[in-house]
């Protein structure tokens, strides 16, 4: 009888970093049957110990309980593989033991490197992989002390320095500088740029949390200014201040909770 297909659990709190993940699996490991989608730590937690997969990917920075506190809590009852967009500290201490990382985008030759040394680990005898596995918590747990700041004094998490955003039928990796500003609507965020623009869902308020608030502004409940962008402020004929960019004729209105930002300009 041949073995039972291995399965896999993603958590990301992007939907489409998800789903691009499971495309890139999807033809990477034809095999691997993705049994279910968690957007935050505690959701991947309550997956994995429900439906038992071989595999969880998650990712680094989810919102409540991060990828990290998952592996903590999941430690020798699951392979993982980190997925990570901006954490070069954590590639380091990954590449020094034995946990997976992917970066975002997952890259076809590395998550193929990924995915050949899953296939290994899931290929050994059950008493071989439970003695692995156990290894593999202990260590996992030495890795995970490295990435943890300490409890009395939270390090602030890296700024966030890319966007993700579908355009059309292709998910396309934004760089935060190149953004002239983000401004909410009903449903979505404009991602302004010089050259094009792009939708995401993430709310301002996470946008504002996340960016480096030196760097991003925010002028109004419903946007956020790159401040390398302005070059100007002026008030209209109802008194109201406008923020001028450069390589963009839409002007931004300054709510009054806000005007104090521009009063040495």
């Amino acid at each position: 009888m041949s073995a039972p297909p291995p399965r896999a659990v993603i958590a990301d709190d992007e939907r489409l970093m998800r789903d691009q993940l499971r495309a890139r699996l999807a033809e990477a490991w034809p095999e691997l049957a993705i049994v279910g989608e968690a957007r935050n730590g505690a959701e991947a937690i309550e997956l994995v110990q429900r439906l038992r997969p071989d595999l969880v990917f998650l990712d680094v920075r989810m919102p409540g309980s991060s990828g990290i506190e998952a592996a903590r809590a999941l430690a020798g009852q699951v392979q993982v593989v980190f997925v990570t967009a901006y954490d070069e500290y954590a590639v380091e201490a990954f590449e020094q033991g034995a946990i997976d990382y992917l970066l975002k985008p997952a890259e076809r030759a590395r998550l193929a490197l990924t995915v050949e040394r899953l296939k290994r680990r899931l290929a050994e005898p059950p008493a071989e992989l439970a003695a692995l596995l156990a290894q593999l918590s202990q260590r996992m747990t030495v890795q995970l002390d490295r990435l943890a700041p300490p409890a009395e004094a939270p390090a602030r998490r890296p700024a966030l320095q890319w966007i993700q955003a579908g355009i059309g039928n292709e998910l396309r990796m934004i760089p935060v500088d190149e953004v002239l500003f983000f401004m909410a609507g009903d449903k979505y965020t404009r991602v302004v740029t010089a050259g094009f623009e792009a939708l995401i869902r993430k709310p301002i308020r996470e946008l504002a949390d996340e960016l480096d608030p030196d760097r991003f502004w925010q002028i109004h409940r419903a946007t956020l200014v790159n401040t390398g962008a302005i070059a100007g402020v002026a008030r209209d004929l109802r008194g109201r201040q406008l923020v001028s960019l450069r390589g963009c004729a839409e002007k931004l209105e300054v709510s009054r909770g806000y005007a104090h930002l521009f009063k040495q300009m």
